[in-house]
């Protein structure tokens, strides 16, 4: 185990009030950043995506459940999968807690996922979940916010992934990395299958029957959601990992 530096109080104090004035630049460059966020150009959505709910069959506009602005989490959970993907898990697992005040600020946050709804539903039972995901199966709009690929373009390595062509781990056919080897087989398929889905996020909002394309972000660009790498960078060791190290949350005491 590497041994830390240790310290007085009075040394400590000055070095935390030190870092405290590099947390104040970051937390007012992320306000900044989100501010142009905001401010990016809205392009309007026409394209009739059909999704399978709980509800129903269900238009995009029809995600909004009546609010004005829709947060989309793009599921990993392909067709062919026999589970979710266990990092999308980990991320949806703090969706319950927060979704409600969302529901209360006029924003909706809906799952969205390519496997039939069925399989979501099963699935979101094992979970305990209750925030809504929606079925795209059989619909284009996966594969137009980029978050899942034909085999053709795996094949072709023409999958385009977080604005660009190539260079992501989960494009490796030669040499797959550890980590998505393993998180292909604890959701009960082959790499290949796997890694044709593609986490990630979209913002949509709804003005006069219209619905327009406002933010989308992918791969690290999640960080920020996934609430217990935000506590685990506060813990003394920080993420302190190598590899994939966690599960579902009913698959820990089965190790």
């Amino acid at each position: 185990m590497e041994k830390h530096m240790t310290g007085t109080r009075k040394e400590w104090l000055a070095a935390r009030i030190e870092l405290l004035k590099a947390e104040k630049d970051l937390t007012r460059r992320s306000d900044e950043l989100a501010r142009r966020r905001q401010e990016l150009p809205w392009v309007r959505s026409d394209k009739k995506y059909r999704f399978e709910t709980d509800e129903g069959s269900a238009s995009l506009a029809d995600l909004f459940r009546g609010r004005s602005q829709l947060l989309v989490y793009h599921f990993m959970f392909g067709p062919d999968y026999k589970a979710g993907c266990a990092t999308c898990s980990t991320i949806a697992d703090g969706f319950d807690g927060f979704a409600v005040h969302l529901a209360n600020h006029d924003v909706t946050l809906s799952a969205v996922s390519q496997a039939p709804l069925a399989k979501l539903q099963a699935y979101k039972r094992r979970m305990g979940w209750t925030f809504p995901w929606a079925s795209s199966f059989g619909s284009d709009f996966n594969l137009d916010f980029n978050v899942s690929f034909t085999e053709e373009q795996q094949r072709e390595g023409a999958i385009e992934y977080n604005y660009e062509r190539g260079g992501h781990a989960m494009d490796a056919t030669a040499a797959v990395p550890q980590p998505v080897s393993r998180n292909a087989a604890m959701a009960g398929t082959d790499v290949a299958t796997y890694t044709r889905e593609r986490p990630g996020m979209s913002a949509f909002a709804l003005e006069d029957g219209v619905v327009y394309h406002a933010y989308s972000a992918y791969a690290r660009g999640l960080d920020g959601l996934w609430s217990m790498y935000q506590w685990l960078d506060r813990a003394p060791k920080g993420r302190n990992e190598t590899g994939v190290w966690w599960l579902r949350h009913d698959e820990y005491d089965k190790r």
